[in-house]
Protein backbone atom coordinates (compact mmCIF):
# COMPACT_ATOMS: atom_id res chain seq x y z
CA UNK A 1 0.00 0.00 0.00
CA UNK A 2 0.97 3.62 -0.49
CA UNK A 3 -0.64 5.21 2.55
CA UNK A 4 1.14 8.54 2.06
CA UNK A 5 -0.29 8.98 -1.45
CA UNK A 6 -3.79 8.06 -0.26
CA UNK A 7 -3.52 10.42 2.72
CA UNK A 8 -2.35 13.26 0.50
CA UNK A 9 -5.37 12.78 -1.80
CA UNK A 10 -7.71 12.59 1.21
CA UNK A 11 -6.24 15.83 2.59
CA UNK A 12 -7.19 17.73 -0.57
CA UNK A 13 -10.92 16.99 -0.18
CA UNK A 14 -12.27 18.57 3.02
CA UNK A 15 -10.85 15.90 5.34
CA UNK A 16 -12.18 15.15 8.81
CA UNK A 17 -10.82 11.68 9.59
CA UNK A 18 -8.69 8.99 8.01
CA UNK A 19 -8.07 5.66 9.73
CA UNK A 20 -6.18 2.78 8.12
CA UNK A 21 -5.82 -0.56 9.89
CA UNK A 22 -4.00 -3.74 8.98
CA UNK A 23 -5.52 -6.36 11.22
CA UNK A 24 -5.25 -5.06 14.78
CA UNK A 25 -2.47 -2.62 13.85
CA UNK A 26 -3.35 1.02 13.19
CA UNK A 27 -1.17 2.24 10.31
CA UNK A 28 -2.59 5.77 10.18
CA UNK A 29 -5.09 7.75 12.23
CA UNK A 30 -5.62 11.47 11.82
CA UNK A 31 -8.39 13.99 12.39
CA UNK A 32 -8.98 17.36 10.74
CA UNK A 33 -11.62 19.98 10.12
CA UNK A 34 -12.69 20.25 13.74
CA UNK A 35 -13.51 16.57 14.19
CA UNK A 36 -11.96 15.09 17.32
CA UNK A 37 -10.83 11.51 17.88
CA UNK A 38 -13.72 9.50 19.30
CA UNK A 39 -16.37 11.91 17.97
CA UNK A 40 -19.26 10.25 16.06
CA UNK A 41 -19.86 11.26 12.46
CA UNK A 42 -22.82 10.74 10.14
CA UNK A 43 -22.35 7.83 7.74
CA UNK A 44 -25.17 9.02 5.48
CA UNK A 45 -25.64 6.27 2.86
CA UNK A 46 -22.74 4.36 4.37
CA UNK A 47 -25.53 3.11 6.64
CA UNK A 48 -26.69 0.90 3.75
CA UNK A 49 -23.72 -1.37 4.39
CA UNK A 50 -25.45 -2.79 7.48
CA UNK A 51 -28.47 -4.25 5.73
CA UNK A 52 -27.10 -6.79 3.29
CA UNK A 53 -25.15 -8.35 6.14
CA UNK A 54 -28.34 -8.28 8.21
CA UNK A 55 -30.39 -9.90 5.45
CA UNK A 56 -27.86 -12.71 4.98
CA UNK A 57 -27.88 -13.30 8.72
CA UNK A 58 -31.68 -13.39 8.75
CA UNK A 59 -31.68 -15.85 5.84
CA UNK A 60 -29.39 -18.16 7.80
CA UNK A 61 -31.93 -17.98 10.63
CA UNK A 62 -34.74 -18.76 8.15
CA UNK A 63 -36.52 -15.49 8.73
CA UNK A 64 -36.44 -14.69 5.03
CA UNK A 65 -34.96 -15.70 1.68
CA UNK A 66 -33.00 -13.30 -0.48
CA UNK A 67 -34.74 -14.58 -3.59
CA UNK A 68 -38.34 -14.66 -2.38
CA UNK A 69 -40.64 -12.23 -4.14
CA UNK A 70 -41.94 -9.75 -1.59
CA UNK A 71 -42.98 -6.54 -3.36
CA UNK A 72 -44.62 -6.34 -6.81
CA UNK A 73 -42.53 -9.22 -8.11
CA UNK A 74 -39.29 -7.88 -6.68
CA UNK A 75 -37.16 -10.02 -4.39
CA UNK A 76 -35.34 -8.97 -1.25
CA UNK A 77 -32.16 -9.21 -3.31
CA UNK A 78 -33.66 -6.78 -5.84
CA UNK A 79 -34.50 -4.34 -3.07
CA UNK A 80 -31.03 -4.42 -1.52
CA UNK A 81 -29.20 -4.25 -4.87
CA UNK A 82 -31.40 -1.29 -5.84
CA UNK A 83 -32.80 -3.11 -8.86
CA UNK A 84 -36.45 -3.43 -7.73
CA UNK A 85 -37.70 -0.89 -10.27
CA UNK A 86 -38.17 1.90 -7.73
CA UNK A 87 -37.46 5.41 -9.07
CA UNK A 88 -34.77 7.70 -7.66
CA UNK A 89 -35.56 9.23 -4.27
CA UNK A 90 -35.65 8.69 -0.55
CA UNK A 91 -32.28 10.24 0.16
CA UNK A 92 -31.25 12.57 2.97
CA UNK A 93 -34.23 14.10 4.74
CA UNK A 94 -36.63 12.64 2.14
CA UNK A 95 -36.55 9.07 3.47
CA UNK A 96 -40.18 7.87 3.59
CA UNK A 97 -41.72 5.92 6.45
CA UNK A 98 -42.45 2.24 5.81
CA UNK A 99 -46.08 2.68 4.76
CA UNK A 100 -45.28 5.38 2.23
CA UNK A 101 -42.34 3.38 0.88
CA UNK A 102 -44.57 0.34 0.29
CA UNK A 103 -46.91 2.53 -1.76
CA UNK A 104 -44.11 3.71 -4.07
CA UNK A 105 -44.53 3.31 -7.81
CA UNK A 106 -42.55 0.76 -9.79
CA UNK A 107 -41.21 2.09 -13.08
CA UNK A 108 -39.28 -0.89 -14.43
CA UNK A 109 -39.27 -4.66 -14.19
CA UNK A 110 -37.46 -6.10 -11.16
CA UNK A 111 -33.82 -6.83 -11.89
CA UNK A 112 -33.70 -4.81 -15.10
CA UNK A 113 -32.45 -1.42 -13.92
CA UNK A 114 -30.16 -0.08 -11.20
CA UNK A 115 -31.51 3.12 -9.64
CA UNK A 116 -29.75 4.56 -6.63
CA UNK A 117 -31.97 5.66 -3.77
CA UNK A 118 -33.24 4.97 -0.29
CA UNK A 119 -36.81 3.83 -0.90
CA UNK A 120 -35.96 0.16 -1.61
CA UNK A 121 -34.23 -0.07 1.78
CA UNK A 122 -37.36 1.26 3.46
CA UNK A 123 -39.50 -1.31 1.61
CA UNK A 124 -37.14 -4.00 2.87
CA UNK A 125 -37.41 -2.49 6.35
CA UNK A 126 -41.20 -2.70 6.26
CA UNK A 127 -41.11 -6.36 5.21
CA UNK A 128 -38.37 -7.27 7.68
CA UNK A 129 -40.20 -5.52 10.52
CA UNK A 130 -43.18 -7.83 9.96
CA UNK A 131 -40.94 -10.92 9.95
CA UNK A 132 -39.42 -9.82 13.24
CA UNK A 133 -42.66 -9.24 15.13
CA UNK A 134 -42.71 -12.78 16.62
CA UNK A 135 -39.25 -12.07 18.06
CA UNK A 136 -40.33 -8.71 19.46
CA UNK A 137 -37.54 -6.93 17.60
CA UNK A 138 -37.30 -4.05 15.15
CA UNK A 139 -34.84 -4.23 12.22
CA UNK A 140 -32.40 -2.01 14.10
CA UNK A 141 -32.68 -4.08 17.27
CA UNK A 142 -32.04 -7.24 15.27
CA UNK A 143 -28.98 -5.59 13.68
CA UNK A 144 -27.69 -4.69 17.12
CA UNK A 145 -28.30 -8.09 18.69
CA UNK A 146 -27.07 -10.30 15.85
CA UNK A 147 -24.25 -8.24 14.34
CA UNK A 148 -23.16 -5.05 16.06
CA UNK A 149 -23.06 -6.39 19.61
CA UNK A 150 -21.02 -9.51 18.67
CA UNK A 151 -18.72 -7.26 16.63
CA UNK A 152 -18.19 -4.89 19.55
CA UNK A 153 -19.54 -2.00 17.48
CA UNK A 154 -21.34 0.92 19.12
CA UNK A 155 -23.65 3.17 17.13
CA UNK A 156 -23.64 6.55 18.86
CA UNK A 157 -27.09 7.50 17.54
CA UNK A 158 -29.65 6.99 14.78
CA UNK A 159 -31.86 9.47 13.01
CA UNK A 160 -35.55 9.08 13.85
CA UNK A 161 -38.41 9.55 11.39
CA UNK A 162 -41.70 11.25 12.28
CA UNK A 163 -43.36 7.88 12.96
CA UNK A 164 -40.70 7.02 15.56
CA UNK A 165 -38.82 4.48 13.43
CA UNK A 166 -35.21 4.71 12.34
CA UNK A 167 -34.41 4.80 8.61
CA UNK A 168 -32.42 2.00 6.98
CA UNK A 169 -30.67 3.76 4.07
CA UNK A 170 -29.14 6.52 6.19
CA UNK A 171 -29.05 7.91 9.69
CA UNK A 172 -26.29 6.10 11.62
CA UNK A 173 -23.64 8.07 13.55
CA UNK A 174 -20.42 6.22 14.44
CA UNK A 175 -16.86 7.02 15.36
CA UNK A 176 -14.20 6.15 12.80
CA UNK A 177 -12.95 3.42 15.11
CA UNK A 178 -16.36 1.80 15.46
CA UNK A 179 -17.04 1.83 11.74
CA UNK A 180 -13.62 0.28 11.14
CA UNK A 181 -14.43 -2.39 13.72
CA UNK A 182 -17.58 -3.25 11.75
CA UNK A 183 -15.52 -3.45 8.56
CA UNK A 184 -13.06 -5.83 10.22
CA UNK A 185 -15.95 -7.99 11.45
CA UNK A 186 -17.34 -8.27 7.92
CA UNK A 187 -13.88 -8.87 6.42
CA UNK A 188 -13.27 -11.78 8.77
CA UNK A 189 -16.57 -13.31 7.61
CA UNK A 190 -16.43 -12.35 3.96
CA UNK A 191 -17.17 -15.92 2.87
CA UNK A 192 -20.22 -16.09 5.14
CA UNK A 193 -21.53 -12.81 3.74
CA UNK A 194 -20.53 -13.64 0.19
CA UNK A 195 -23.99 -12.85 -1.22
CA UNK A 196 -23.37 -9.22 -0.27
CA UNK A 197 -20.49 -8.94 -2.71
CA UNK A 198 -22.16 -10.17 -5.89
CA UNK A 199 -23.05 -7.59 -8.48
CA UNK A 200 -26.06 -7.73 -10.76
CA UNK A 201 -26.58 -7.64 -14.52
CA UNK A 202 -27.97 -4.12 -14.07
CA UNK A 203 -24.90 -2.99 -12.09
CA UNK A 204 -21.98 -5.42 -11.74
CA UNK A 205 -20.31 -3.06 -9.26
CA UNK A 206 -23.05 -2.95 -6.60
CA UNK A 207 -23.99 -5.75 -4.23
CA UNK A 208 -26.23 -5.85 -1.16
CA UNK A 209 -25.52 -2.34 0.12
CA UNK A 210 -21.82 -2.44 -0.81
CA UNK A 211 -19.95 -1.05 -3.81
CA UNK A 212 -17.58 -3.60 -5.35
CA UNK A 213 -13.95 -3.29 -6.39
CA UNK A 214 -12.99 -0.99 -9.27
CA UNK A 215 -10.05 -1.96 -11.46
CA UNK A 216 -7.70 0.10 -9.27
CA UNK A 217 -8.24 -2.08 -6.18
CA UNK A 218 -7.69 -5.72 -5.20
CA UNK A 219 -10.39 -7.95 -6.68
CA UNK A 220 -12.01 -8.78 -3.36
CA UNK A 221 -12.26 -5.15 -2.20
CA UNK A 222 -15.64 -3.63 -1.38
CA UNK A 223 -16.67 -0.37 0.19
CA UNK A 224 -19.48 1.61 1.77
CA UNK A 225 -20.09 5.11 0.49
CA UNK A 226 -21.95 8.06 1.96
CA UNK A 227 -22.74 11.59 0.85
CA UNK A 228 -20.03 14.18 1.39
CA UNK A 229 -17.13 11.79 0.95
CA UNK A 230 -17.77 9.27 3.72
CA UNK A 231 -16.28 5.86 3.00
CA UNK A 232 -15.15 2.58 4.45
CA UNK A 233 -12.93 0.34 2.33
CA UNK A 234 -12.53 -3.35 3.15
CA UNK A 235 -10.02 -5.75 1.58
CA UNK A 236 -10.25 -9.20 3.19
CA UNK A 237 -7.26 -10.66 1.32
CA UNK A 238 -5.03 -7.85 2.61
CA UNK A 239 -6.66 -7.73 6.08
CA UNK A 240 -7.08 -3.99 5.53
CA UNK A 241 -9.87 -1.62 6.56
CA UNK A 242 -9.77 2.13 5.86
CA UNK A 243 -12.33 4.65 7.08
CA UNK A 244 -12.69 8.19 5.80
CA UNK A 245 -14.88 11.05 7.06
CA UNK A 246 -15.17 14.38 5.28
CA UNK A 247 -17.24 17.49 4.88
CA UNK A 248 -17.99 17.40 1.18
CA UNK A 249 -15.61 18.06 -1.70
CA UNK A 250 -15.10 16.29 -5.02
CA UNK A 251 -13.63 13.12 -3.54
CA UNK A 252 -13.46 10.08 -5.83
CA UNK A 253 -13.33 6.53 -4.45
CA UNK A 254 -11.45 5.08 -7.41
CA UNK A 255 -8.81 7.79 -7.24
CA UNK A 256 -8.29 7.12 -3.52
CA UNK A 257 -8.06 3.37 -4.00
CA UNK A 258 -5.67 3.74 -6.92
CA UNK A 259 -3.34 5.72 -4.69
CA UNK A 260 -3.73 3.45 -1.68
CA UNK A 261 -2.91 0.31 -3.63
CA UNK A 262 -0.54 1.90 -6.14
CA UNK A 263 3.22 1.66 -6.08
Amino acid sequence: MNIDAAAEYHARHKPQALLVRHGATTLLERYDGGLRAGEPHALYSGTKSFWGVTAVTAERERLLSLDERVWRGATIRDLLTLTAGVPFGGLGSAVPAYEKALASEQRSAPGSTFTYGGIPLQIFGAIFAERLKPLGLTPHEYLHERILKPAGVEVASWRTLKDGTHPLPTGAFLTASNWARYGAFVAARAATYGECFKGTHANPRYGLGWWLAPASAPRDAFYASGSGGQAMYVVPSENVVAVRFANGGSFNHEAFLKRLFGA
